[in-house]
This record gives structure tokens, C-alpha cells and sequence, in this order.
């Protein structure tokens, strides 16, 4: 009999913020490589976070721990959101005196 391969437990992403992790108020402690992630990881943490805040009975330690980290998740978003922006603009080659504008649907 031959012994059975056993295969590796499926990977689990972390929830953002262990309800008992307390970080103090108005500390960056913990937010480290929100500014690494791309667009759509961090609109999966945002997600996770509001899961997570509306889920479980949380600490008031808790609950502003993940408040911060959802913010700093929604800060991280927009500026990406900015920056896309500022690269989609109009220019018109008829008129290279004007500035870009930015594309308004």
C-alpha cells in the first residue's frame, strides 16, 4: 500500500484586523503595504473590512482599528483612481496651445 500524498491546506487569505489586535488610536502601526497593493487588492481588503465590521461583535479597539485600516484602504483607491485620471485626458492636436482637459464622459 502506498502512502496517500497529502496536499498543502489551501491558502486562507488573513482577515484585514484580528478583532483582538489593538492598535492605538490614530496609529499608522499595522497599515504597512497598503500603498504596495494594486486597485483590485485593495478594494478585496476594503470589502473584507466592511465584511468583518458588520459581521462580528467587535471591540470598540477593534472596530476602529479596522475603521482606519477601511479608510486607509479608500484613501489608497481614490489616489489610484486620481492618478488614472490624470493620465486619461483630452488634448486636442488642433489647438496644442490649450491644455488637456480631463475626459468627461
Amino acid at each position: 500500500m502506498t502512502p496517500s500524498k497529502r496536499r498543502p491546506p489551501a491558502q486562507v487569505p488573513e482577515a484585514p484586523v484580528a478583532p483582538e489586535e489593538s492598535i492605538p488610536l490614530g496609529s499608522d502601526e499595522g497599515l504597512d503595504g497598503v500603498d504596495d497593493l494594486n486597485f483590485r487588492e485593495a478594494q478585496t481588503a476594503l470589502e473584507l473590512c466592511l465584511a468583518q465590521l458588520q459581521a462580528s461583535d467587535l471591540e470598540v479597539e477593534a472596530m476602529a482599528t479596522l475603521h482606519r485600516r477601511a479608510q486607509a484602504y479608500v484613501n489608497h483607491c481614490v489616489h489610484l483612481l486620481e492618478k488614472v485620471e490624470q493620465e486619461v485626458q483630452i488634448w486636442d492636436p488642433e489647438r496644442p496651445e490649450q491644455p488637456a482637459q480631463p475626459y468627461q464622459p
